[in-house]
């Protein structure tokens, strides 16, 4: 399956990605809310991020080191002509899996959804090597049968767990309590912290 730059800047210049809430997603918000003063100082990735309501959220709750990569212009310059303060430099047009840095922490927020599904034991891997020691996973993922056509792919926590468990330790992977309305019982919200491996 070929997810390239060009399929997903032509996704997103038709307006044809039906997963985006176009607000920042209610169980990320709750868990934004309740993060402690010096979080604003750690370091931040979103992969994927797309629209990136979250990236936008966090940057006007006055968290400085977030960061975005995609690998689509498009996404990031329809993001930046939305959210005009934000730097620049923060803005990395890139493939996740070529990132070469560190965070404190990641978010996960319909990036692995729309990954060829192949690419997941490779998604895993990357996490733990993008993590500071310590550092945590945490976000949403499908909980509904995977798709075998085209994004968003989903899956269950059996399927997750074999992907996180080498590499993470598994704080929480349940369901949402506060998702849309259109996603009840259809999120899982995971937070995982980084193993050496």
């Amino acid at each position: 399956m070929e997810l390239s730059a060009d399929y997903w800047n032509n996704r997103y210049k038709q307006e044809d990605i039906g997963w985006d809430l176009g607000q920042v997603s209610p169980p990320l918000k709750a868990y934004f809310d309740q993060l402690p003063e010096a979080y604003k100082s750690k370091s931040i990735l979103i992969p994927g991020g797309g629209h990136a309501y979250e990236a936008e959220y966090l940057h006007h709750l006055g968290f400085k080191k977030v960061f975005v990569v995609d690998v689509s212009q498009t996404a990031l310059a329809q993001f930046k002509a939305r959210v005009t303060n934000f730097p620049q430099a923060h803005l990395l047009h890139q493939n996740f899996f070529e990132l070469e840095a560190k965070f404190d922490l990641i978010i996960e927020q319909t990036f692995f959804c729309a990954l060829d599904p192949t690419l997941r034991p490779q998604y895993a891997r990357k996490m733990n090597a993008l993590l500071e020691n310590n550092g945590e996973v945490v976000g949403l993922l499908f909980n509904f049968p995977l798709a075998s056509t085209q994004p968003p792919f989903g899956g269950d926590v059996g399927e997750y767990r074999s992907y996180f468990e080498p590499y993470f330790t598994i704080q929480t992977l349940a369901p949402c309590y506060n998702s849309i309305a259109a996603r009840a019982g259809k999120e899982l919200f995971f937070r995982c912290s980084k193993q050496a491996v």
